[in-house]
């Protein structure tokens, strides 16, 4: 599963979705002048990073520039897919996009991947908030171009903001929802003006949007698919490309920023090269004979067994671990309650009982994984055992509306006894699909209708059918009559944005602090109904939507985790995700050509933008 990143600005740099909400409450940036032009902005507390810094600590201002990356990337957003491409606009809900096009344009600000909640001016040299904190004004640094030269004006922001929250993505529509207005003034500067009542980290989600060209959006049609380069100011543009087999990003040698501290020490590489593969293992083969640099793995089969072949063997490839980002990673099959007979929870929770992790993971996984639980797993949001006396404060608020239940023990998921034939299991599943009031003839359980109980995995890579396969076996096995769809890339991605599935896998990371649009995106009851939206099962529940409220009005770290905490309580009751499985580090492999600094920093893992080659270990292994 490709990992999908839910907060664009810890995954800028760059190794996914904007989330821009309301802003402020009266505590938010509270530790922040107002009225004063500020170089960055952190939301719960006092940026790392004075005005006069130099560079970020991470950064490398001192590396060599040149050379070619090339990978098959396993991380997108938006529209974008990993495994084709048929539209250069990254932005729009039609196509298939490369991952990475965001490499090529600029934003108002960036964030810095050793913070958890900050940004600091890009585009925009300085940020002026009103007393009331709803209002952002933004100074533009005089000198910020587009690679064409013409100069990156306030005209060019507000039509961007504009365009983007009427024909936008569905997902970055959304999450522009809470924008009032946008607009020049008289000296030139951008001014956007956001609803109130909203979380501090808003509007740190909203200011790393890509800015556009006006005269671009004014003279083409912004939703059509199109081949032609969207113009761009960052630090790489569009070169060659093969629609669905590759394309490269060339360094522009004369870039605007590159000076300027947020942009020191990135961006080695002259060239980045993106190769498209319909599979892993093709895309395995590729890496083992040097056509791609680097390689995230993701099949654990792969990781401890493949790895021996000639290049490993003269030690010219590097295969190691590196730790995960600080960020909530969820990885989770969807069961998609637009179809009546997953509504009931009792049928989420049977099927998922036919997963047995336990036997799965000793004999496909190889021991490499660990039980999912959680939507927000390996991170602080994660909801254990007993609420806490903040969780409790949230849970008291509507106690009588939420079930009894919630105030013990967050459920987890039932350990099997490893045989691949727990009868418990097995017995509970078929007890659970009789209480939700499906019959059961002759070992299968029909649909209220008559026919047969059926359900139907969605898949676009073929790695995935040894795991599934007893997986679905385990659903006949109890009576429902299981099936595995394997569609090419474009046709899944289509499917998947107009929800036309039974189950479906995704993997997907939130920020370090994730904001009220970026989680309404997974699990509000708006997003629920909007093609093109990450809430793949349909949730669409009045006190989740509350509680996303609660997330956007949260004035203090504190008050934020203790609220995802209790939304995450919620969800693993309504059993409308099942966790999979979960790795605490990276698994990676590439050959060893590369200078890089560590450690890695903790809130993004860009590779891209943060390594080099390395001359002197390109030439022991003869991969200049």
């Amino acid at each position: 599963m490709a990992i999908f990143s839910m907060n664009r600005r810890h995954f800028l740099g760059a190794s996914g979705s904007v989330a821009l909400t309301a802003m402020l409450p009266a505590k938010a940036f509270a530790l922040l002048p107002t009225a004063t032009p500020l170089h960055g902005l952190s939301a719960f507390g006092d940026l790392k990073y004075g005005p006069d810094f130099s560079h970020f600590d991470y950064a490398s201002p001192n590396a060599p520039k040149g050379g070619t990356f090339t990978l098959a990337p396993s991380t997108w957003l938006w529209n974008q897919n990993t495994q084709t491409f048929n539209t250069l606009n990254s932005f729009a809900f039609k196509g298939d996009a490369p991952p990475r096009m965001e490499l090529t344009f600029d934003s108002l600000m960036t964030p810095a991947l050793d913070e958890p909640d900050s940004v600091y001016g890009l585009i925009a040299q300085s940020v002026t908030l009103s007393e009331d904190r709803q209002t952002c004004t933004f100074a533009l640094r005089e000198n910020a171009r587009f690679h064409d030269g013409a100069p990156i004006t306030a005209a060019d922001v507000v039509s961007t903001y504009k365009t983007l929250k009427e024909k936008g993505h569905p997902h970055i529509r959304q999450s522009l929802a809470a924008l009032d207005a946008v607009d020049e003034t008289e000296k030139g500067a951008v001014r956007m003006h956001f609803s109130a009542g909203r979380g501090p980290n808003a509007i740190l989600d909203a200011v790393v949007l890509p800015i556009l060209s006006q005269k671009w959006l004014e003279g083409h049609d912004f939703g059509a698919t199109s081949m032609e380069p969207i113009p761009g100011s960052g630090a790489y543009r569009v070169g060659k490309f093969a629609s669905g087999q590759y394309i490269e990003y060339d360094r522009v040698e004369d870039y605007w920023a590159k000076d300027l501290p947020v942009q020191r020490g990135f961006n080695h590489f002259d060239r980045i090269r993106i190769e498209f593969y319909r599979d892993r293992q093709p895309e395995f083969e590729a890496f083992k004979k040097g056509s791609i640099d680097f390689r995230a793995e993701s099949v654990s089969k792969n990781w401890t067994t493949g790895y021996d072949f000639p290049a490993m063997q003269q030690k010219k490839i590097i295969k190691r671990t590196f730790p995960r980002e600080k960020r909530p990673l969820m990885q989770a099959w969807a069961l998609n309650q637009r179809r009546e007979r997953f509504r009931d929870p009792r049928v989420r929770e049977a099927i998922s009982l036919c997963f047995d992790f336990e036997w799965t993971n000793e004999n496909l996984f190889y021991g490499a994984y660990q039980r999912s639980q959680s939507c927000f797993n390996g991170s602080d949001f994660q909801a254990m055992g007993q609420p806490t006396r903040d969780e409790m404060k949230v849970l008291e608020r509507y106690r009588g509306k939420l079930p009894d239940a919630i105030f013990g023990d967050v459920p987890v998921l039932p350990v099997s006894d490893g045989t691949g034939r727990d009868r418990a299991q097995f017995s509970r599943a078929i007890e659970l699909m009789r209480e939700a009031g499906f019959e059961r003839d002759k070992g299968q359980f029909h649909d209220r209708d008559g026919t047969k109980f059926s359900l139907e995995i969605l898949s676009n890579s073929e790695s995935f059918t040894r795991i599934y396969n007893p997986f679905i076996q385990k659903m006949r096995a109890i009576g429902i009559d299981a099936s595995l769809r394997l569609v090419d890339p474009s046709q899944y991605q289509a499917r998947m944005q107009d929800f036309q599935f039974d189950m479906v896998g995704i993997a997907m990371q939130f920020g370090a602090t994730p904001t009220k649009e970026s989680l309404a995106g997974m699990f509000g009851s708006q997003a629920a109904k909007t093609p093109g939206s990450y809430n793949l099962p349909g949730t669409a529940d009045a006190i989740i939507d509350t509680l996303l409220d609660d997330v956007g009005a949260a004035s203090t770290r504190d008050e934020l985790v203790a609220t995802i905490r209790v939304l995450d309580r919620v969800l693993r009751i309504r059993r409308d995700w099942i966790p999979n499985w979960t790795v605490a580090n990276h698994l990676v492999a590439y050959w060893d050509r590369f200078g890089f600094r560590e450690p890695k920093p903790d809130y993004g893992f860009p590779v891209e933008t943060l390594w080099w080659i390395d001359k002197e270990k390109a030439k022991i292994i003869g991969k200049p």
